[in-house]
């Protein structure tokens, strides 16, 4: 499916077309693949048996959100850039099982983050593939962690990191917002997950920044 929508820009990176979307995914238009970090499924659940409020819907919004991608997009692919689970078992994880079975035929792959700790016979039971970081996919080199250096001619794209940048505007207004990051040699995807953080990035010149504004992607200057 072709996009033309203006609210989702389509920028190019070490030569390959993407589409950054405002649901905080990158549409990779050559090979037909979504890129997703940082979802932290199960989040809430974690944290309630933990006896710490969390809002009960939270986590149904980040299951609309993939389905919203999934049928938008009609991805041949998904590699989720880590933490795609937040930590151990929970019921949550057969509700994404779930979803995955009505979308049988897209290949789903995890680049594996930190938080991800199930057993690979959990991920195996949905047919997830395992990769280890960094994984090659030319001409990138996909992560979770950020790599410090990266060998030419690749470029890292990678999550973890939840950047955010912080706008100023004349009236003294401050407002921090979610962003994608392009920089000489790396990017960086904003966390999906309804119930993530956010770090403030300091961008340089010659950085790309995109910031999400509701259902806006919007690029700002470093």
């Amino acid at each position: 499916m072709e996009h033309l929508n203006p609210l989702y820009p389509t920028i190019k990176v070490n030569g390959a077309s993407l589409i950054l979307h405002p649901y905080k995914a990158v549409y990779w238009k050559q090979l037909k693949t979504l890129l997703i970090s940082d979802l932290h499924l199960g989040k809430a659940v974690h944290f309630r048996k933990e006896g710490i409020p969390m809002p009960r819907d939270a986590g149904n919004l980040d299951f609309d959100k993939l389905i919203a991608l999934f049928l938008e997009f009609d991805p041949k692919r998904v590699i989720f850039l880590g933490d795609l689970f937040h930590s151990d078992y929970n019921p949550v994880w057969e509700e994404f099982g779930m979803l995955l079975s009505r979308f049988d035929d897209i290949q789903i792959d995890l680049v594996v983050g930190n938080h991800d700790i199930l057993d690979r016979r959990d991920y195996e039971l949905y047919e997830i593939g395992i990769l280890e970081e960094p994984y090659e996919l030319a001409p990138f080199l996909l992560s979770h962690h950020p790599m410090d250096l990266v060998p030419e001619p690749f470029f890292n794209l990678a999550g973890h990191i939840h950047p955010a940048v912080r706008l100023s505007g004349p009236a003294r207004q401050n407002l921090r917002l979610p962003c994608f990051y392009f920089g000489k040699d790396k990017g960086l995807l904003p966390a999906f997950g309804a119930l993530t953080g956010n770090a403030t990035i300091h961008p340089v010149a010659g950085d790309r920044i995109y910031v999400i504004a509701e259902d806006e992607v919007i690029r700002v200057q470093a």
